[in-house]
């Protein structure tokens, strides 16, 4: 058993008993680029983006223009904090060292929820995909998916990188084939084809209206979260504040190329009202540039997508509870690692709430699965909110100390935070105005009651077991040879 200590003078986050050291230099630069870049992608870009276009027409491009200047902003203020204090709990400790302990606690726990919740709906969706090949019941195959991703996770970290490589490299090959054959499509060039730029305006740019722009960006905001996932993983690299550093500056070209590049083209290739609003208009477009197969490619890479969320998904909850647990927020045997440095109890914990949430979904899909899904809903936006609350108190007070010192920084301080704050809460605002996302965000606040009402009982065995530790066993607190 290794003991860490249960306060800094640096007011870095207090570590109890942990029980296992996480391995450090596992991830490789290569793995992390890739975390960065895939993390980005998912199913909801090459399924999803068809309906956004379809409520909002041409004006689907201001949805994910908003929606990723939000995230932007977001990601460069959890960039400052964590390239000046790279820490395994990312926003967590940051959240706890700012805002205090309740913060911390809070967002902790509604982080490993969400992922958790996202860890079931993923292993459903891929379930779905290889049940539609086969014939067979897809619950088998979403509970065969989920045990293949955990015991990858479990195996080592650097298994975990390796599989989120090569998944992600699938979906960032489809992507960069799409743009490339896409923009030679509008441009005329390709054959068969003809110069058709102009059909991103087909209709009007605001074919239905400003308000179904509000409704986009509240829907195409989630598809984005995924992206601090890097902050998380950089801190079992090699070189945390250099790749944290490299991910936070790339990400404005990732959002734009993948995303609203994306999008233009579906835009320009075909008038919007043609783009299947319930299929994926990728399929569609492949079709026309007459890719034999196209929809099997489609469904393909869907898969890898589905699995690459899985795939981390488990990852950061896993990391996200081991780190509540070594703040004693969580209970210790979280923090049990094997002699690889894997933390698989905090695998296995994660994994359980997939597993009966797979479960329910075929049991009681309308019930419990759809609570469970729901209950997350504005979760994503609780987190970037709390994410953006953090820096501006922990700005201001390493500034007041003289100890700010970060190689990168948040663009325009504070005055771009506050707005990214204003931008956040009329976001949540809209969800609760809209009648799709209401209950959405009323079963989120519920989740945050929960934890409202569990912190107390928390603090209180949380003190009990500072209370129980052996002073001399805490780093930080070794009698002083001086007075002895």
């Amino acid at each position: 058993m290794q003991e860490e200590q249960a306060a800094q003078a640096d007011g870095s986050a207090p570590k109890l008993i942990v029980h296992g050291e996480l391995k450090r230099n596992s991830l490789r630069n290569r793995h992390l680029t890739m975390i960065a870049l895939g993390g980005i992608i998912g199913a909801s870009l090459f399924v999803g983006s068809g309906s956004v276009i379809a409520s909002a027409g041409p004006a689907a491009l201001l949805c994910y223009a908003i929606g990723g200047v939000l995230v932007v902003l977001v990601m460069r203020m959890l960039g400052e904090m964590a390239v000046a204090r790279p820490a395994l709990g990312s926003f967590m400790e940051y959240a706890r060292e700012a805002l205090g302990d309740r913060a911390g606690f809070i967002v902790g726990w509604l982080y490993w929820y969400f992922w958790v919740g996202v860890v079931a709906f993923e292993a459903v969706v891929g379930g779905r995909i290889v049940s539609g090949w086969t014939g067979a019941p897809a619950w088998v195959f979403a509970l065969g998916l989920m045990f293949v991703l955990t015991v990858s996770n479990l195996l080592s970290v650097k298994s975990f990188g390796e599989t989120e490589f090569w998944l992600a490299s699938i979906k960032i090959a489809t992507i960069i084939v799409f743009l490339i054959v896409g923009s030679l499509w509008v441009l005329g060039v390709f054959p068969h084809s003809h110069f058709s730029v102009p059909n991103i305006a087909y209709g009007g740019f605001f074919a239905h209206g400003a308000m179904p722009v509000l409704q986009g960006v509240v829907t195409v905001i989630f598809a984005y979260f995924g992206t601090e996932i890097v902050t998380m993983a950089a801190a079992e690299s090699r070189q945390p504040a250099r790749a944290i550093a490299r991910a936070t500056n790339t990400i404005v070209w990732r959002i734009m190329l993948f995303y609203v590049g994306s999008v233009a083209l579906l835009l320009m290739i075909t008038p919007w009202p043609e783009i299947p609003s319930t299929s994926s208009p990728f399929a569609a477009a492949f079709d026309l540039f007459g890719f034999p197969a196209a929809a099997t490619i489609i469904n393909v890479v869907v898969l890898t997508a589905a699995l690459s969320v899985l795939n981390s998904g488990l990852y950061t909850a896993s990391r996200m509870v081991y780190a509540l647990g070594g703040t004693g927020w969580a209970p210790g045997w979280v923090t049990d690692t094997n002699r690889r440095g894997v933390p698989w109890k905090a695998i296995l914990l994660s994994t359980v709430v997939g597993y009966v949430a797979i479960v329910m979904n075929y049991v009681s899909p309308d019930t419990i699965f759809a609570f469970i899904m729901n209950s997350a809903g504005a979760v994503a936006l609780f987190v970037y909110l709390i994410i953006a609350f953090s820096q501006l108190r922990l700005r201001s007070q390493l500034t007041k100390q003289g100890a700010f010192d970060s190689q990168l920084k948040m663009w325009f301080h504070p005055w771009l935070g506050i707005l990214t704050i204003v931008g956040i809460c009329v976001v949540l605002g809209a969800m609760g105005y809209l009648e799709s996302t209401r209950s959405q965000l009323l079963l989120s606040l519920l989740s945050v009651g929960a934890l409202l009402v569990a912190y107390p009982f928390a603090r209180r065995s949380r003190e009990r077991l500072l209370a129980s530790a052996v002073p001399s066993t805490i780093a930080g607190s070794q009698p002083n040879p001086a007075r002895s």
